[in-house]
């Protein structure tokens, strides 16, 4: 094992290296928050990818395949459709906004602060939850490795992404991403997938020894495949977390073309997590639970070197979605809360630095505020997928429709809007009380209440006044001014 401990060790510390390395070019907000809104093509789709493919596609989406074989892979696959959908309808809209969160860009679209400001609670919750989730994961991996405390893991896991992402916000969790996305792509597509199957006897001995079900691409059931379409697929069209990246592309063609090539990496990811799965069902057939089975396969049937870094493509999943969660979490406390209590949002609407050394020293004291509160949140949670449950269905329900809506159809109103959060939030707290929070009922009834909300007001509420759909209109076609972010002096 010394080995593979080598390989953990030195890939840690590079993260920890990226991150002083991302401290010197992160001088601005928009280079703190977003990578000054210039990433290229190759870089935008490493890291669009290595975001949405956290722990639960890893480790998680291994446990589908296990339990019901090819038709696992749907929940990834979900993933990989909702990211197709943003960048080809709406990523090249987003990018030209020009802003840092979704709750400026409903402030852009309706008018005034009130939808922004509900909005971003129901956002900072999701996005805190999001973090918490996928800083829990690291007490898997690090039993796997060193047979660690499960509360001394979360602290050791969540520290690493903490630091980095502190010292050089996007910047650094940008570099980082990309080596995750290198490690992620070597360690699983490249070695675990061919090596797991090949251990099973091929696809014919594994046909051979597992019903048919676990070959049906539909095997999982439609219920579920469609509530991973309203959940996943809806959730990655409005999550401050995916946007974040979008508004760091360089332009319209590298958020869309960039996002495309993400979201279709990601379909592939989902098959071949969900044959992992698969194989290890043929080689252990009685695993006390089926999210063991990613720790289990490799523990047992990888060879020295080669497991280390597998573990390290496990790690790197869930620190590119932990960090990107985190960051977004606290430019949405910064930025949509604590600044509106401040009463300091004309500025940051506006997208003025106006004190640029203020503004990266206050959102990296707020990553690292909420980088503990996300530790501390870990380490006291015991049922994370309740917990993110409860994060995406207030997500998807209460916040699905106005923000879509805003994009496509000019007559929604900011009355009609809150309507459609309040309603649909409601709603959905309700629903789970009286359903249960895994239940489908609160998802799918608190949509279309959510729906029926903001049409229903909308119409009967005045139009939006037109000098705010004009400036909205500038925004989208491009044409308004650029954000002005002037640099930190270098010796900050």
């Amino acid at each position: 094992m010394a080995v593979d401990y080598t390989v953990i060790v030195v890939y840690l510390a590079g993260m920890l290296a990226m991150g002083w390395w991302g401290m010197r070019r992160a001088r601005s907000k928009s280079e703190f928050l977003v990578a000054g809104r210039r990433l290229g093509p190759a870089m935008y789709s490493g890291t669009m990818a290595a975001i949405v493919l956290g722990g639960a596609s890893t480790i998680g989406g291994v446990g589908l395949g296990y339990q019901y074989g090819l038709s696992g892979a749907w929940m990834v696959f979900t993933i990989g459709l909702g990211l197709l959908a943003l960048s080809v309808f709406f990523s090249a809209r987003i990018a030209r906004l020009k802003v840092y969160t979704v709750s400026e860009m409903l402030d852009l679209r309706y008018g005034g602060g009130r939808a922004g400001v509900v909005s971003g609670v129901v956002m900072w919750a999701y996005t805190l939850m999001l973090a918490v989730t996928s800083t829990i994961a690291y007490a898997t991996i690090f039993d796997v490795l060193f047979d660690m405390n499960r509360t001394l893991a979360i602290v050791l896991g969540g520290s690493i992404v903490v630091a980095y992402s502190t010292l050089g916000g996007m910047w650094s969790i940008t570099l980082t991403d990309m080596v995750q996305f290198v490690v992620k792509t070597i360690g699983v597509l490249l070695l675990l997938l061919p090596i797991a199957v090949v251990k099973a006897g091929g696809f014919g001995a594994m046909r051979a020894e597992l019903p048919t079900s676990y070959f049906d691409p539909l095997g999982i059931g439609g219920e579920t495949i469609f509530t991973y379409v309203l959940i996943y697929t809806f959730g990655m069209l409005i999550g401050q977390d995916i946007w974040q990246r979008v508004f760091t592309a360089r332009g319209d063609r590298t958020a869309r073309w960039g996002g495309t090539v993400a979201g279709t990496y990601c379909l592939a990811y989902a098959l071949a997590g969900a044959v992992i799965g698969t194989a290890a069902k043929v080689l252990y057939p009685k695993l006390g639970s089926a999210d063991d089975a990613f720790a289990t396969i490799v523990k047992d049937e990888l060879p020295v070197g080669v497991r280390g870094l597998v573990l390290a493509a496990a790690l790197a999943a869930v620190m590119s979605t932990s960090s990107g969660a985190l960051i977004a979490c606290a430019t949405v406390a910064n930025n949509d809360i604590w600044s509106r209590l401040r009463g300091l949002t004309k500025a940051s609407s506006a997208g003025r630095d106006e004190d640029a050394h203020d503004e990266v020293r206050g959102n990296r004291a707020f990553i690292l505020v909420m980088g503990i509160a996300v530790i501390c949140t870990a380490v006291a949670l015991n049922n994370v997928v309740e917990a993110l449950t409860v994060a995406y269905n207030l997500l998807v329900g209460g916040l699905l429709v106005p923000i879509l809506g805003g994009l496509v159809w000019k007559r929604g109103t900011v009355h009609g809007a809150l309507a459609s959060v309040a309603v649909g939030g409601l709603a959905v707290i309700t629903l789970m009380a009286t359903y249960g929070i895994l239940a489908n009922e609160p998802v799918y009834y608190g949509l279309l209440l959510s729906l029926a909300a903001y049409l229903i007001v909308s119409v009967a509420t005045p139009a939006t006044d037109e000098a705010v759909l004009a400036a909205w209109r500038e925004r989208l076609a491009g044409r308004a001014p650029e954000p002005v972010s002037e640099p930190v002096p270098a010796h900050q």
